[in-house]
């Protein structure tokens, strides 16, 4: 059977995936970006992500995220890489505001997802790096974990290679009517995949852009106390805090500790500097004091300007354009789907090879927003 011709345009953590799926697959791929794959503009960029199946009431992506687990696992084995880390994951459950978390408990026992309930006092005795006077209860789930970021689309993407995968370098553009183009002329190809992460919105003002914030995400690492294992990945899980609207993941390989106070900010792609701003950098302070006493006095070691594309149901985008059979909308990752890309790769290839369709969650039209206790992000 004849191969297919398929680019991929984009080169982050969904673009190199779906690329490589496709050539496993024995298809004829060609991978395009602007910059070199693994660039520090990428929403992949980043020493690492946090991996659960944590996902309110959503079985769609609890089941997502735990076949991604095991295919993770299969990648790291086939390569020899230390891709994936199981530190667990810890979501504090804020006093009178814990129906995201409670939804996740109905979920996990509805799907037998191994997890545990803690009391405050539980919370204290097993991982006393956290501050949790404020909790009602916390869940842990022991084969959560975090992922290298960096290292799993580097990985990826020599895979990609070693398969005889192309590599390309280039921008690539829209017309009028936003079908894809490199240096003037239209792309030709049997299927085109478009998996740009945020400029996605900018390549497709009328398609894409009607669905999207774009925003970025300061983050800071923190460094560790001198001679001091506590805040490391083998003593302490990953954690979600939607109380004070943070998340975090625990020293890896000489990181420092990662957290965040998600308070979004909108970026211009093309021209602001990735750098954490200066109001940002208090705020994260305040909360590292709340919630990591342990870390006061520690000294910002590294820190990261992460650009997002949100969607309003952060539900992600596959979908064909309405006017263009052959272009693949591949994203929409609302700031969780790195850790499902293996899967969503899978389905990608699927969908674009035509052998099944989209669920309409994941369709262009018919975006709402949802209420916290229903986004599998609680936001």
């Amino acid at each position: 059977m004849p191969k297919n011709s398929i680019i991929v345009v984009g080169g982050g953590i969904v673009g190199v995936m779906t690329a490589l799926t496709l050539q496993r697959r024995g298809e004829n791929v060609t991978l395009i970006d602007r910059w070199e794959p693994g660039h520090s503009r990428a929403s992949s960029t980043d020493y690492n992500r946090v991996i659960r199946a944590i996902s309110g009431r959503d079985e769609f992506y609890t089941r997502w995220a735990r076949e991604a687990r095991q295919r993770w696992l299969e990648l790291q084995a086939e390569t020899g890489q230390n891709l994936m880390y199981e530190c667990g994951a810890l979501i504090l459950a804020t006093a009178g505001h814990c129906d995201w978390e409670d939804a996740t408990s109905e979920t996990f026992d509805k799907l037998g997802v191994p997890y545990y309930r803690y009391s405050p006092d539980d919370v204290r005795a097993r991982f006393p790096q956290f501050k949790v006077d404020e909790i009602s209860y916390a869940l842990f789930e022991p084969e959560a974990g975090l992922l290298m970021a960096h290292r799993c689309v580097i990985t990826a993407l020599a895979l990609f290679k070693k398969l005889g995968g192309t590599v390309k370098r280039g921008r690539v553009t829209t017309d009028a009517n936003e079908r894809p183009m490199l240096d003037g002329q239209h792309l030709m190809a049997d299927l085109i995949i478009v998996s740009t992460g945020p400029w996605m919105a900018e390549m497709f003002p009328r398609t894409i852009k009607p669905i999207s914030t774009i925003v970025g995400v300061n983050v800071l690492y923190t460094s560790t106390p001198d001679g001091s294992e506590q805040f490391d990945m083998s003593h302490m899980p990953c954690w979600i805090d939607h109380g004070q609207g943070s998340f975090g993941i625990p020293s890896s390989e000489g990181s420092g500790v990662k957290a965040a106070v998600v308070i979004p900010d909108k970026i211009d792609l093309d021209n602001d500097e990735r750098l954490i701003k200066k109001e940002m950098l208090g705020r994260t302070r305040s909360y590292i004091r709340h919630r990591l006493p342990g870390l006061e006095g520690e000294r910002i070691v590294d820190s990261k300007f992460n650009q997002i594309i949100l969607t309003p149901d952060t539900h992600f985008v596959l979908d064909f354009h309405p006017e263009h059979e052959n272009v693949l909308f591949a994203g929409g990752c609302s700031g969780h789907l790195f850790k499902h890309a293996p899967v969503f790769a899978e389905y990608a290839a699927g969908v674009g090879l035509r052998e099944f369709g989209t669920p309409d969650r994941f369709k262009v039209a018919g975006r709402k927003k949802l209420s916290p206790k229903e986004s599998p992000s609680g936001r």
